[in-house]
């Protein structure tokens, strides 16, 4: 099985960056590390991704790889059936 390292890119009081989070925080399959970039700490991150967030990415060989954007409404289900489709690598 792989363990696969994403990104997730959010900032404060944004309820989609919230929704999303607890969601992939309840998944147990695929294995994943999760780390979480507060795009209102640094002027790369605001100015790419100000109206785009939450923005989940894959690091792969060295590189992010942006995520297909989750439906809100997606179950952990979906989430899940969707992350094994995406991290196909």
């Amino acid at each position: 099985m792989s363990h696969y390292q994403l990104i997730l890119y959010s900032k404060p009081d944004c309820h989609l960056c919230e929704g999303l989070l607890e969601k992939l925080q309840a998944l147990t399959h695929p294995k994943f590390s999760l780390e979480i970039r507060d795009i209102t700490t640094r002027s790369e991150w605001f100015e790419a991704y100000q109206l785009e967030v939450p923005i989940l990415v894959q690091v792969f060989d060295g590189q992010q790889i942006v995520l297909p954007r989750f439906s809100p409404r997606a179950s952990l289900r979906q989430l899940e059936q969707r992350l094994d489709l995406y991290l196909q690598r």
